[in-house]
């Protein structure tokens, strides 16, 4: 579905040359989540330009729903456009025009005609779940509710790509989740290939079934989401998963559990897929002579299965924790030890 070949864009600023995009590519299926995630200045936002054709590359290819984007231009750069949607983290609605006037101004523009388009747009506020708010006006909105029209804007014109850039950026966490959740219905619903743009790992965990990890205009890591969180490689990607794994309150947490433990391990497991069902406490207390204590723990679902951490505090004879350890890492569990005491 889309397709970028070394893919490059340098602008020209009055200080020299600044590379957005460097040497990108990417294979993106039909039907995909896919997400692409970096901090601010890492490219996305440029990356992003380029799929639909607001930006053309200073070299390389970009394929998007059968058109070679960057090779067009004029009214088939027009028609291929309405095969690629957008949304926004500010929503972007006019804001004198209602729910029902928002949904239905993209197929205005398309020439649609006054019954198939009310037709239309009855069908859009009831998938995005806006029924009873079609004559409201954007101000009158919650946040939620302004990026619902937004997205059944954004789908008025049956497109093959949905792009979200940082869609969910402006929203609390609350309702950032039912967006997300919205978004998966819209995915398994209508077979549509979304393009996630954002700097947020809880985003990409909930959601996508791969990810980019993109650090000064290049992709330094790209896999399944659930090997990525299993295996980062690049710090940068460690840092991304951290914030699943390792949120600043279980910082804290662990770090004052630390200064109470003058003997044995302090353990971090982390569970991926099948191994998050294991009764793996159970087992390690009935086989071995050593003390557990649970400290925290977490699991978080991802599209291809589950992700958990645990810590663990673990005493007892020296040559016995070991073992225990050595069977922890037998059953496909990641063992990192942050305290030998």
């Amino acid at each position: 579905m889309i397709s970028l070949k070394s893919l490059n864009k340098t602008y020209e600023t009055k200080t020299g040359h600044v590379t957005a995009v460097n040497n990108v590519n990417l294979e993106i299926t039909k039907g995909e989540i896919f997400g692409i995630i970096g901090y601010s200045g890492a490219g996305k936002s440029s990356l992003i330009r380029l799929l639909n054709g607001l930006e053309k590359p200073t070299s390389g290819e970009v394929h998007v729903a059968g058109n070679q984007i960057n090779a067009i231009s004029g009214g088939k750069l027009r028609k291929a456009r309405q095969e690629i949607s957008m949304i926004f983290q500010h929503f972007n609605l006019l804001w004198s025009r209602t729910v029902r006037e928002n949904i239905a101004f993209p197929l205005e523009i398309a020439g649609v005609k006054s019954y198939a388009r009310r037709k239309r747009v009855d069908e859009l506020i009831k998938l995005v779940g806006l029924e009873g708010r079609e004559d409201a006006y954007p101000a009158q909105l919650s946040g939620g509710q302004k990026q619902r029209v937004g997205i059944a804007r954004a789908l008025a014109n049956n497109p093959k790509v949905l792009l979200c850039d940082e869609a969910t950026s402006a929203l609390d966490p609350e309702t950032t989740d039912s967006i997300l959740d919205l978004l998966v219905d819209i995915n398994e619903r209508l077979g549509l290939t979304i393009v996630l743009i954002t700097h947020e790992m809880h985003v990409i965990r909930k959601i996508c079934h791969r990810v980019a990890v993109m650090e000064n205009g290049e992709v330094v890591e790209q896999g399944n989401v659930l090997d990525v969180f299993k295996h980062p490689k690049e710090n940068i990607t460690k840092r991304f998963v951290k914030q699943i794994s390792e949120p600043d309150e279980t910082k804290d947490a662990i770090s004052h559990i630390l200064e109470n433990y003058h003997s044995g391990k302090v353990l971090q497991l982390t569970f991926v897929g099948k191994g998050t069902e294991l009764p793996l406490i159970t087992n390690i207390i009935r086989a071995f002579d050593i003390e557990v204590n649970i400290l925290q723990g977490k699991i978080s679902q991802t599209q291809s299965g589950s992700y958990g951490t645990l810590f663990l505090h673990v005493d007892g004879e020296t040559n016995e924790v070991e073992r225990a350890v050595t069977f922890i890492k037998e059953h496909e569990v990641e063992v990192e030890v942050l305290v030998n005491a």
